[in-house]
């Protein structure tokens, strides 16, 4: 059966502590018995040799010392000395004179012999009188203690201490696991259940966020995915009907002439003719414009991107519509700067673009008004202008005006256009690499500014 996360995390923090703990004991179990071992050697090491001078200076020499010192195995008790004890702990060790002769050895064989000064490196120098009497060379050996002695009943106390020790620490590691795997594993708990709700449709699901970790950050990143989510949802809701509807506008024309038409309810004339032509092509200029967005949506618009002068391309927009700004009184101008970079565009698909933008200024400029084509380098960009003297763009409406099927003005329903023309327009600009922003101040008119890199050959 799978556990879930918490338990998973309580188990890990449980075994890092039990292995902590276990490993901890031994440690300190061995150092101590080790440090207090070493203590417990060199105080009698150092008796030992303060009882080996009062020997000597009893007796003015050596001589008789290996009489006076039995070396028994184990813990025995003192020994009497020279009148002093001498506590005796089966360690082996070498008695060398002042003329660095042997006088006295746990190997027999080596009294007698001389040592060189190598020999007595680590040794204990023995004084008496500021005088050297001789080294006391000490040979280590793994030591035990008796049990109820002192020594053994101070380690046996330490290590007791250290197990229970162990074992708090190895509770204290499962209370605060548990703790921590819960409150760690509540926030992805509250994602599953969130992530489950937007399974079942109900997008915009929000969730708290509880810390300031990767874990809260996954939370925040989860509560702005719901919200764009459920954003895309409406907007796509919105636009299927905002297509539905625009397709279901001319094809109603289409379809009750040609009713009429074949029920000789009608008799055909050219009037007619030019009406079903006419909600024809707009019919097939909304498709061919829904067509051309999926293609933005999905990276394949396809550009044949060559390096063009600015001042060129608007001359070329220009004089397509120069006819119809005169039918409409309304004045178009071009404004430049001179020795302007050129810049890498498809110049089919960015005359497209500028199309759109100055028929959108022709649309809400009244007679009398002026549209202006400006091209300008600055911040190591050229930006392309086009600016109106129209009403402008209310506040509530600026933020969506690059949406899809948005109209500012709800009143104007179906005049022939798609209301994808701004939509279309930010997608093929972004797919320059450039971006397009809008600005406007309600009865001054609208700016639309294109943003582009300049052409570099490298």
């Amino acid at each position: 059966m799978m556990r879930s996360l918490a338990v998973k995390l309580t188990l890990a923090f449980l075994l890092v502590g039990l292995t902590g703990s276990i490993l901890v004991t031994v440690i300190v179990q061995q150092r101590t018995r080790a440090a207090f071992s070493n203590f417990i050697v060199n105080q009698e090491q150092q008796t030992l040799a303060n009882n080996l001078i009062v020997y000597y200076q009893a007796n003015g020499s050596w001589v008789g010392v290996g009489n006076d010192i039995t070396f028994l195995q184990g813990s025995p008790p003192l020994r009497q000395v020279g009148g002093h004890n001498i506590p005796i702990d089966g360690s082996p060790f070498t008695l060398v004179g002042p003329d660095r002769v042997v006088v006295y050895s746990n190997q027999p064989d080596e009294i007698g012999q001389t040592l060189n000064k190598g020999n007595l490196t680590g040794a204990i120098s023995l004084q008496a009188n500021n005088q050297t009497i001789g080294w006391l060379v000490l040979t280590p050996v793994s030591r035990s203690f008796t049990p109820n002695t002192p020594e053994a009943n101070f380690l046996r106390n330490v290590n007791s201490a250290t197990l229970l020790s162990a074992m708090v620490a190895v509770l204290l590691a499962l209370c605060l696991g548990g703790l921590l795997a819960f409150t760690m594993t509540r926030s992805l708990r509250d994602l599953t259940e969130a992530t489950i709700e937007i399974a079942r449709g109900k997008f915009g699901k929000q969730v708290k966020v509880r810390s300031k970790d990767e874990i809260g950050e996954l939370a925040t990143s989860f509560n702005q995915m719901s919200l764009d989510l459920e954003k895309a949802t409406k907007a796509r809701q919105q636009m299927t009907a905002d297509i539905a509807h625009d397709l279901r506008s001319p094809l109603s024309v289409i379809t009750g002439y040609a009713e009429a038409l074949s029920d000789n309810k009608l008799a055909g004339n050219q009037e007619v003719y030019d009406i079903l032509l006419q909600e024809t092509k707009h019919l097939d200029h909304l498709v061919d414009d829904l067509r051309l967005l999926s293609l933005a949506d999905a990276g394949e618009l396809s550009l044949t991107l060559q390096p063009t002068r600015p001042h060129a391309l608007l001359e070329r927009v220009v004089a397509r519509h120069t006819a119809s700004a005169k039918q409409r009184q309304i004045t178009l101008l071009i404004d430049a700067e001179k020795d302007l970079p050129p810049v890498n565009v498809d110049v089919e698909r960015m005359s497209q673009v500028l199309d759109n933008l100055i028929l959108n200024a022709f649309r809400y400029t009244p007679e009398g008004g002026k549209v202006l084509l400006g091209v300008y380098a600055a911040d190591g960009v050229v930006q392309i202008k086009v600016k109106d003297t129209g009403r402008g763009i209310t506040a509530e409406d600026l933020p969506h005006i690059f949406d899809r099927f948005y109209r500012g003005d709800k009143s104007r329903q179906h005049n022939g256009e798609s209301g994808l023309g701004l939509a279309i327009a930010k997608s093929m600009v972004e797919a320059h690499g450039g971006k397009i922003s809008v600005e406007s101040v309600p009865g001054q008119g609208a700016e639309f500014t294109i943003f582009l890199n300049p052409f570099n050959p490298e």
